[in-house]
């Protein structure tokens, strides 16, 4: 067997193997041989079939099932000759077989690129740290009691919380927009729930106004048809109602399952939940920082196959996750362009975390891939068939091994790295980015 590599590129790489015509007939002549014993041909009894016979009936075909099975195995030899290790499944070009001439073959396929790992003292990371205030718990009994609130109707004019019940048609120019018709259709002014400045001009109407309004699409609005397009809104007011909230008694907690101990066990149990949700988001933004710091300065050339593959995976999640909405993804003309940018981070963290994996010999922990399943299985009726289920599959198994041995790696860096903590409110850990309720205005 010949090989001869290529480089084409920084990563990619054209492989070229020759197989001898002898290999390809002694192994072709072997399989005739074995089924001359055995075949069934009429005019001959069982296994008394001349090899001739055999080879003029079957021996292109016994000969395309050896050099598949050539194909297969001298890649795997040349592969491991060469030392080089795909990133991406190889393209093989089209495959030379000709009888007298031997096998000749070209694939082509991306490797792996190098990866340096920064210093580990040189990592930095900001740990958040913070614990939950009586400000907080009054704070999401607020949001229970808004959650179970009734709507009355108000005699007077809208104001931002209300809830206004309105007709309304929405034109596009002289066109209707689809779905842009509703009859007394609920909309609360300030929810978010209507494009910007649709909530905001109901306030101060009363029931029985009529109003345009001229709005415009955003541009990154969902459906791409309008997104940008300027739109005119003609609106009629039904009634307008006003949120009443139920009051903090036993009855309240009650519909929450606290049928002892009144308001305190409310807290108590509420104070409990929210530690346990604390923490969870503690060590999930702490993970995030941590990988945030090993990315940081890092410029690695990806292999394109990867990162199509991660496109690919991305623009399949995005398409699930409209269906589920009840959206047509094909309306809304999805481009791998706009799932590049996280599919070559989420390839790069992958490339970190596994040279990290290699270099300092981090095996994945299996009681804790164990521990991790059985928190899974506990959520259902038949866990012993839920841990079936994950055991019975190597990729499933795998799926969850890859999770734990990330976790792990978190640690594993966090123990050498640079840590500080940073005080910080529960709300900004639950729900970085947006407005913190517990800061001055």
């Amino acid at each position: 067997m010949q090989v001869k590599v290529e480089s084409t590129t920084a990563l990619e790489r054209r492989v070229r193997v020759q197989i001898p015509e002898e290999r390809v007939v002694g192994e072709v002549d072997k399989r005739l041989g074995d089924l001359a014993r055995s075949a069934s041909l009429p005019g001959f009894r069982p296994g008394r079939a001349p090899v001739k016979v055999i080879r003029r009936r079957f021996g292109r075909q016994v000969r395309d099932e050896v050099v598949g099975e050539l194909v297969r195995s001298s890649l795997d030899d040349a592969l491991a000759q060469e030392q080089l290790r795909p990133a991406s499944p190889p393209t093989i070009d089209p495959l030379l077989n000709n009888p007298g001439e031997g096998v000749d073959y070209t694939v082509t396929f991306d490797v792996y690129p190098s990866v340096s790992l920064q210093p580990l003292d040189a990592i930095e990371i900001r740990k958040p740290r913070a614990e939950v205030e009586d400000s907080d718990i009054e704070r999401m009994i607020e949001t229970l009691r808004r959650q179970r609130r009734r709507w009355e109707t108000a005699e007077r004019k809208a104001q931002s919380g209300d809830r206004a019940v309105i007709d309304y048609l929405g034109r596009v120019g002289e066109e209707e927009l689809p779905h842009g018709r509703g009859e007394e259709v609920p909309i609360e002014i300030g929810s978010g729930s209507m494009i910007p400045g649709f909530e905001d001009g109901l306030i101060g109407s009363g029931a029985g106004d009529e109003k345009v309004l001229q709005l415009t699409f955003p541009e990154n609005y969902a459906q791409a048809e309008v997104a940008g397009k300027e739109v005119e809104f003609t609106v009629k007011v039904h009634r307008i109602e006003e949120a009443v909230l139920p009051d903090l008694d036993d009855e309240f907690v009650t519909g929450f399952g606290v049928r002892e101990g009144g308001i305190d066990a409310f807290r108590a149990e509420l104070r409990g939940n929210m530690q346990r949700e604390l923490e969870d988001g503690v060590r999930a933004m702490t993970k995030q920082r941590v990988l945030e710091a090993l990315l940081e300065g890092q410029e690695i050339e990806l292999p394109s196959g990867m990162v199509d593959e991660e496109i690919g995976r991305a623009m399949e999640r995005q398409r699930a996750e409209l269906r589920h909405s009840g959206v047509d993804p094909e309306r809304l003309a999805l481009q791998p362009s706009m799932f590049e940018e996280g599919a070559r981070r989420r390839v790069t963290l992958g490339l970190l975390m596994a040279e990290t994996v290699k270099v300092h010999d981090i095996q994945v922990d299996p009681d804790r891939v164990r521990q991790r399943i059985q928190t899974i299985a506990s959520t259902y009726e038949d866990d012993g068939e839920v841990m079936n289920y994950y055991y019975s599959d190597p990729e499933r198994l795998s799926y969850i091994e890859s999770t734990v041995l990330e976790d792990q790696v978190v640690e594993w860096i966090l123990e050498r790295a640079k840590v500080e903590e940073e005080p910080m409110s529960f709300d900004q850990v639950l729900n970085p980015g947006r407005p913190d309720p517990a800061s001055p205005s």
